[in-house]
Order: structure tokens, then C-alpha cells, then sequence
């Protein structure tokens, strides 16, 4: 989509999103009520949106802020998964199953627990290292698309609210740093 044509740059509704800031007493406002409002529940992925420049003109900012543990996870599952697959050609991973795909339990359970222990295997040789990322998509459908991966336990308001600061300001550094996890499995 081209930045002429997208919705996220008209000025109505970048002065919608700003009233909603406003009255929601912040600089961003969440994507949907997507905060988890249990009281020990830690949230490691928001979806937020807010205004700032871009290129010298007004923009609405679609951002996805997620830790660097959740995002460590998903890249260590799906390394394993993909060994996996090459052990057990006959595997469907559950991404992949649609209403033709037959049950196989015995087998779905032997290759899970495989998994399993190739994400262990990873995760103690650390093949598996991410540092903090951001990555920007001007061709986003609505707005600028932000996709932020931060090295924080938990997103909450005072990491966005951070990050929102620091990205409006150009006080934005990512630490380069490579980080590698541990999952601690339960016997």
C-alpha cells in the first residue's frame, strides 16, 4: 500500500487517535483491551497505536511490543520443530492441520515430547541468540507498522510509555547484546 492511500496517515483519523489518547491520559492507547487484567498474569505482548512523525508528516504508529523471552521461545519451537520434521516426515505441525488432517495421538505425543527435548538441547548448546529489534513497515495497512522486541520480563504501561517516549524523542537504543534463555521444564 502506498503512504498516498493509507488510512493510518489521514489527518481524521490521526485526530481520532488523538482524542482517544487523551482521554485514555497516555500518549498510546491499546489495540483492542488487550491487557490481560488478572493480577499475576505478566504480559509479554501488547499491541498499541499513537501519533508521531514520520518523514516529516503527522502518522498513526501501529506497534506490537513483545519481550525478548517470548520472542526466544517462539524461535527456539519452531528450530525444533523443523528438526523434528525431518525425524518424523509424517508429522503435521498443528499451523499446518485443516479439516483433511487425521488424528494420529500416539504419534502427535512422541513427536511433542521430541520437541521437547530438542528445545532443551537447543536451549543448552544456546544455537538459538536474539538481541532487541525493531523493524519498521511503511507499508502497513493502516499506519506505520512497528514490530519492537524488547529484553523486559513484562510490557506493561511503563515499558510502552517508555518506548513511546524514547521512539517519539529519537532517544531510542536497542541493546545489541545477543541473549540466549533457559525454559525451566517440570519433571
Amino acid at each position: 500500500m502506498s503512504l498516498k492511500n493509507n488510512p493510518g496517515l489521514d489527518p481524521k483519523e490521526i485526530e481520532q487517535l488523538k482524542k482517544e489518547c487523551l482521554e485514555a491520559g497516555k500518549k498510546f492507547v491499546y489495540f483492542e483491551e488487550e491487557l490481560n487484567d488478572e493480577p499475576d498474569h505478566i504480559e509479554e505482548f501488547v499491541h498499541v497505536q499513537f501519533v508521531g512523525n514520520h518523514k516529516g508528516q503527522e502518522a498513526i504508529f501501529d506497534a506490537v511490543i513483545y519481550s525478548l523471552r517470548l520472542h526466544f521461545n517462539s524461535i527456539v519451537y519452531e528450530t525444533a520443530e523443523r528438526k523434528a520434521l525431518k525425524t518424523y516426515p509424517l508429522y503435521v505441525p498443528m499451523e499446518n492441520r485443516d479439516e483433511t488432517y487425521e488424528s494420529n495421538d500416539e504419534m502427535d505425543e512422541e513427536v511433542e515430547l521430541y520437541i521437547t527435548e530438542l528445545i532443551e538441547e537447543i536451549e543448552e548448546n544456546e544455537e538459538v541468540k536474539l538481541a532487541e529489534h525493531l523493524e519498521t513497515d511503511e507499508n502497513f495497512e493502516f499506519g506505520i507498522g512497528l514490530d519492537v522486541c524488547l529484553n523486559v520480563e513484562e510490557i506493561d504501561d511503563a515499558v510502552v510509555t517508555k518506548f513511546v517516549d524514547d521512539y517519539l524523542a529519537g532517544t531510542l537504543k536497542l541493546d545489541p547484546t545477543l541473549y540466549s534463555f533457559k525454559t525451566d521444564f517440570e519433571d
